[in-house]
Formats: structure tokens, sequence, C-alpha cells
């Protein structure tokens, strides 16, 4: 069965779906590739959808993850900073959320008296492409090595190193194209764009029976089929759409101004360029006629040396009298 669902790739929308903790555990699972028993979303001052001159919405999560290790089954806090972003970003602004995050004292382990920090796991959900990269989903794991580059075992468990460094995964959302090959491209999937449905892009159409035997995922749609039936999150949208629209004027008119910018360059350079050669040319013909200037000189000097007069000199080269005169001295 087609039904409606709001498209998660909107702030407001996505927010509403991760503070539920099912849905936050069912995407982080996948997203790890490990079970995760409980997520909190931790409070922070970034945790709003803040505005500024380029859409970049920040949220932390603590998630428990169960892990085994040898014979054991043991659990493991990790911190998720998601951002996402539907426009290109500067990587300067991950960048710095990312530092203030190293430097929050709220990521230290409890009853750590050595300053420990939880292991974090960085999660881009990105609404553009990453330069050439063809696979929607990549990880970015970090490993220990000694000199000879073998892998040093569990170093990248210690402490020290996980305070220190961090995982990460990218989610390129325009690359999600119907594509389900493994759990996490299946839970993604709602993310996909080519479902938008008419000419705005808050609804998505899905077909609910690909998910008839995954009640995670039922429940992920549920939720999304709540939202698109929300009068307030429909509002929200809209509040993104004008924000967004304002963004692509703006963006088209400064590609607009630069287009013209350049063809004036390009013009203003070509002129130069003319200039350049008229003034080479102007110079050859100087330098042609000083040459000239100087033959005449000479000749007018060997003539008077030889006994003619000023008036004779004129008569023959067909010169000036006065110029005869201050070619002789």
């Amino acid at each position: 069965m087609i039904i409606h669902v709001a498209n998660p790739i909107y702030d407001s929308v996505f927010k509403y779906i991760m503070e539920d903790e099912r849905i936050a555990k069912t995407m982080l699972s996948a997203l790890l590739k490990k079970e995760v028993v409980h997520v909190t979303v931790r409070p922070h001052e970034y945790s709003n959808t803040t505005r500024d001159t380029l859409s970049m919405f920040r949220i932390d999560f603590a998630a428990t993850v169960r892990e085994r290790e040898g014979n054991e089954i043991k659990d493991r806090i990790v911190l998720i900073e998601l951002q996402k972003t539907w426009l290109n970003t500067e990587t300067l602004r991950f960048r710095q959320y990312l530092g203030a995050q190293y430097s929050n004292k709220n990521n230290i382990r409890e009853a750590e008296d050595k300053g420990f920090a939880y292991p974090m796991v960085a999660v881009y959900l990105l609404g553009h492409r990453v330069g050439n990269i063809k696979e929607p989903i990549v990880y970015v794991n970090h490993d220990v090595f000694d000199y000879n580059g073998n892998v040093v075992e569990d170093g990248n468990m210690e402490p020290f190193v996980e305070s220190l460094t961090h995982n990460s995964i990218i989610v390129q959302i325009p690359l999600l194209h119907g594509n389900v090959n493994n759990r996490l491209e299946k839970v993604l999937s709602v993310f996909d764009q080519t479902l938008v449905d008419g000419d705005t892009q808050q609804v998505l159409k899905i077909d609910e029976d690909k998910f008839a035997d995954d009640n995670d995922m039922l429940y992920v749609l549920h939720k999304l089929t709540a939202a698109a039936a929300n009068s307030e999150m429909r509002q929200d949208m809209n509040v993104e759409d004008e924000y967004y629209k304002a963004i692509e004027d703006r963006d088209t008119a400064i590609m607009q101004r630069d287009k013209m910018l350049k063809e004036r360059d390009c013009k203003l350079a070509q002129m130069d360029e003319r200039l350049s050669q008229q003034s080479e040319q102007l110079s050859q013909q100087s330098e042609q006629l000083s040459q000239q200037s100087e033959q005449l000189r000479n000749m007018a000097k060997a003539l008077f040396v030889n006994g003619l007069s000023v008036e004779q000199i004129s008569n023959m080269t067909g010169i000036d009298i006065d110029i005869i005169a201050k070619f002789i001295g």
C-alpha cells in the first residue's frame, strides 16, 4: 500500500522522529552496525536549530552500545555527534562544532580521574555530494599502528586514544536511489528524495508493503505519517521552504552577479590586451620614426660637411630649413 509521509530531510521532521528513542535506536544501530540498547539526547547549547547563513542541524546522543569482548558481553557508552545539512557547507563549520564537543567537560567519563572522554562517532547526513565519492554511505575509521605499519590490537579501545580521535560516518542523501542492499540502506531509504510526491518536497510516497516484515521500520513510517498530518509540522516545513527559497534566491543572485563580473573582467582583459597591442604598435612606430629621424640627421650633417648650404640641403631632401638647422647644430 502506498502511503504519504513527511520528508525527514526537513530539520523539523528529523528532530521530531529522532527524539523518539525507538527510532533513534533503529537509526543509530543501523549506522553503527551494532546493537544500541539505550539512547538519550544530550542537552547542550547546540541542540536547537538556530539558523545562520547555511543550514546545519545538530543533535547529540549518548548511545549505550552492547558489544561482545571475547566471551563477555559489555555495554559501553558512545557519543554520537550527528550533523545534517541540505546545502554545501564549509568543513570548518563541522570542525568548529566537533572542537566544541572535545572541549565540553560533560563529555568526560563519569568517575574518571584521568579525564578520559567517552568515545565519539561523528555522523554527517549530507544533502549534497562529496567530491567524486560514488558510495552513498562511507565509514572513516582510524586504526592504531606500530612503526612497521602493523595494527596494534585493542589500540582503538584504549581510553587515551578514544579521547583524542573519532570515527566518522558520511551519508550522501542524493545517492540514496532506492537501492537496498543492507540494513542501513533499508533504514535510510526513508530519506530517498526520488520518492518526493508532487511539486513540494514536503511529502514522500512510500510503498509500506516493502517494510511489512520490519516492525521498527513500520514504526518509523507511522511516525512520519503522523508528522505529515500534523498542521504545526507542516507549518514548520513551510517556514523551512521559505528559508531555503530565500537562500536559493540569494545564491542565484550571487551566481548571476559573479557571472556578470566574470564577463566584465573578461571584456576588460580583452580591452587591456588590445590596448597593450596598440601600445606595442605605437612603440614600434615611435622607434621607427626615431631611427628615420636619426638617419635624416646624419644625412643632413654629411651634406653640410660636403659644402652644401642649408637651402640646398632643404631643396634636395624636402626637409624644412629650420629642422635642418637643428640637425647640423
